[in-house]
């Protein structure tokens, strides 16, 4: 079964880019694997601050 993956365009400062590549190439993952590898440890570390962020089916955008 296919993952289903929403698609956004992301602007990044061009030394953030450059940081996030070069941490990439060293993980060996493609930049926009690292990017959601970011995304998911960083809404780990606020929902352990912060508790669970409760999503609903109306909170889910599927085109």
């Amino acid at each position: 079964m296919p993952v289903i993956k929403t698609q956004f365009t992301l602007r990044l400062d061009p030394v953030n880019h450059a940081k996030i590549k070069k941490i990439a190439d060293a993980e060996k993952r493609s930049m926009t694997n690292m990017i959601e590898m970011i995304i998911i440890k960083e809404i780990e570390c606020y929902e352990k601050k912060n508790g669970v962020i409760e999503i609903t089916d109306e909170d889910i955008y599927i085109k």
